[in-house]
């Protein structure tokens, strides 16, 4: 044997190691091959679902791709919402008329493929967060037919797609800024309202963590409850509108309700508490009627219940009238206000297990401290429209 040949063991194979040889990335060619779907089937979407279904094409690595096809009719340039180099078809989301009738096709071909091929859901989100996000670079009619297709995809329950996948991509400051956003939510909000309540639509605000942040879509300049109010009444949302508004109204109550409780608790001086309600009043333009029933509740509240000592309770709720009777007095200036009081007593005692045979004592009490007239407590008696807890032997015992 030669000194150059090396010994091998008769009859042994040598074997070699395999390799994870990676296919070769080609977006291009999977884009052309869908545009050829929708091209042989003149864009008919039941056809191009089936065509779909049936195609030997790589949907787990080109989903987005795919959608891209679907939103603009062939591919983007990465990035952008740019077409890119390729085929192309004219059936696209982009390319139709901006109505909900041509529109809603795309959403059920959409559902239709999802329901397919579940895992391509990441990819619409995917696709839908980037176009959000450059709304800019859409022309004005573009925007709005992204806005329909987006009302109906949750008007009809699309598998999967989440609301923050829609709002938070919005909230770009110079999208905001530009009043791109608002037009876009407008119509969205408008779309969607067609087929699906008020309810509805908040119910997926709260899950997209917008319920309380509206504002939020509005530029700066217009970021007002008057603003808020004034564009959304111009658009016909009157329903939205009066939703903010009771939004609004309850922050501002349970914010004098918690200054209040803070000041209660501290024992603070009569006219400083009678002066913080006043400011409050005057700064959120509340009720006197809503007035009345917060101060009654912060001051039932700030009581310190004894556990089954009922005499002790009826010490401690009668000790608190008569302690803040001038702040209850101050607000209850009207027969109405004090029948008001009157109704609210009733239900508190009705309600709640320890006040309940305390009534007649308290409005003797609020009687006594000229907090209530007794022409208010004689209506009452007379005309009271609640049954529950009235007590009427023990109040016409009073007299």
């Amino acid at each position: 044997m030669s000194s150059k040949e090396r010994p091998t063991l008769g009859g042994t194979r040598i074997k070699t190691r395999k390799r994870n040889i990676a296919a070769p990335l080609d977006p291009a060619a999977f884009a052309d091959a869908v545009v050829q779907i929708y091209l042989d089937n003149a864009g008919d979407l039941e056809l191009v679902a089936k065509s779909i279904e049936s195609a030997d094409l790589n949907f787990s690595r080109y989903g987005d791709t795919f959608f891209e096809v679907v939103f603009t009719g062939g591919r983007t340039q990465p990035g952008t919402t740019k077409p890119d180099e390729g085929e192309r078809h004219p059936y696209s989301i982009i390319d139709c008329e901006p109505t909900r009738e041509i529109i809603l096709p795309s959403v059920i071909y959409t559902q239709k493929i999802l329901r397919r091929k579940p895992f391509l859901i990441k990819n619409l989100e995917n696709v839908m967060r980037r176009f959000l996000q450059s709304l800019e670079l859409f022309e004005e009619n573009e925007r709005k037919k992204l806005a329909i297709f987006t009302a109906l995809a949750f008007s009809q329950k699309l598998s999967g797609l989440p609301p923050e996948t829609v709002f938070q991509p919005l909230l770009k400051d110079n999208l905001v800024a530009k009043g791109i956003v608002l037009s876009f939510i407008t119509d969205f909000f408008k779309e969607y309202l067609v087929d699906n309540s008020l309810d509805d639509l908040i119910s997926i605000l709260k899950r997209g963590k917008m319920e309380e942040n509206l504002m939020e879509f509005f530029p700066s300049a217009k970021r007002s409850a008057e603003g808020f109010s004034e564009h959304f009444s111009k658009e016909g949302l009157i329903p939205l509108v009066e939703y903010n508004e009771k939004k609004i109204f309850e922050v501002k109550l349970k914010e004098m309700k918690s200054a209040l409780t803070t000041q209660i608790a501290e024992e603070a001086d009569m006219s400083e508490v009678i002066d913080t309600v006043k400011q409050r009043v005057k700064d959120a333009k509340l009720p006197d009627i809503e007035i009345v029933r917060i101060l009654w509740d912060v001051l039932m509240d700030a009581v310190q219940w004894s556990g089954k000592n009922q005499q002790q309770n009826a010490n401690s709720a009668l000790r608190q009238v008569k302690t803040w009777a001038q702040l209850l007095n101050t607000f209850c200036t009207s027969g109405k206000l004090e029948l008001e009081l009157l109704y609210k007593v009733q239900m508190q005692c009705y309600e709640d297990a320890k006040l309940m045979k305390l009534f007649p004592e308290i409005v003797r009490s609020l009687y006594d401290q000229d907090v209530l007239a007794e022409d208010t407590i004689l209506h009452w008696f007379r005309k009271g429209t609640n049954p529950k807890g009235r007590y009427a032997s023990s109040i016409h015992s009073l007299y």
